[in-house]
């Protein structure tokens, strides 16, 4: 299986490798104002893909905080109140297990 997953790296850097060799050509991006900028075709591409990325992580940002500021209260609201168990505490029974509420199912 890591052989297989070599390989199937091995084929798509090939590929890839392909792709930027076969379009080296000079392309023209037009900008506003008469502006304009000039490269060879597979960096405006990767230029694209790489601002593609930039714009979905930082689209995704808020909700990453958002979900890490739910886990972070619902975590301090089911730490105990009370300070360590002594000697003279009774041991406690098992505890329930703890069950999250499911968010609602969107299907399509």
């Amino acid at each position: 299986m890591k052989y297989l997953l070599w390989l199937l790296k091995a084929a798509i850097f090939f590929t890839l490798f392909a792709f930027a060799l076969n379009n080296q050509q000079d392309a023209t991006v037009h900008f506003f104002f008469g502006t304009q900028w000039r490269a060879p075709m597979v960096l405006m591409v990767l230029t694209a893909f790489a601002a593609g990325l930039v714009v979905g992580v930082l689209g995704m940002v808020p909700r990453w905080w958002r979900h890490r500021s739910a886990a972070r209260k619902a975590g301090a609201a089911l730490s105990p109140a009370a300070g360590p168990a002594t000697s003279a505490d009774p041991p406690a029974s098992a505890p329930a297990p703890l069950t999250q509420p499911q968010p609602p199912f969107h299907g399509i």
